[in-house]
């Protein structure tokens, strides 16, 4: 069986990894224009460091980082809800084929299923990817994700964005290794 090929034809796991895209996208667009903000404010404080009095201008420098550090936190919180919504979700479609998996081997009494780069060769009709494909998608065509927080643009809620690819488990198919 070829797991990627799976993921790569389901429509639950497609839906999935947009989303998670989308999400991340709108993390990068929201941390771009606040630091592009810190930058403006930045700027203004130094353009005012001759007509403010010192204690004044400390001030002001001192809410700027407070301000920043807490806008970076939010960030983190963000970028780690984002990411235990993908890995929620991940779950939810590994265990899913789990089940069709079992089921297809079942019809075709067939006790161990493989992974197909650990297979050295095999006749074609010992191949389920095709049937577990159909039968995963007619099961599992999308996944409920958590709504995402909002963020408002002057402290948005989340940390800095990473990768989009999905956790190396569910791209290498562990799930299915163990079956």
């Amino acid at each position: 069986m070829d797991v990627p090929e799976i993921q790569r034809v389901s429509t639950a796991f497609n839906q999935v990894r947009e989303e998670i895209e989308r999400r991340r996208q709108r993390l990068n667009d929201d941390l771009q224009r606040e630091q592009n903000n810190w930058r403006e404010q930045q700027q203004q404080l130094a353009n005012q460091r001759a007509s403010l009095p010192p204690e004044q201008l400390r001030q002001r420098e001192r809410d700027l980082q407070d301000r920043i550090t807490d806008s970076q936190r939010i960030f983190r919180e963000r970028s780690r809800a984002i990411e235990q919504a993908a890995q929620g979700a991940l779950v939810e479609i590994e265990q899913a084929l789990g089940v069709v998996i079992r089921q297809v081997a079942a019809s075709r009494n067939v006790n161990l299923v493989l992974p197909r780069p650990l297979v050295i060769f095999n006749d074609p009709p010992f191949d389920l990817t095709e049937e577990v494909s159909q039968q995963f998608n007619r099961m599992l065509r999308n996944v409920s994700m958590p709504a995402e927080a909002s963020a408002a643009p002057a402290a948005p809620a989340a940390t800095p964005p990473r990768a989009a690819a999905p956790p190396p488990a569910a791209q290498q198919g562990q799930p299915a290794q163990r079956r």
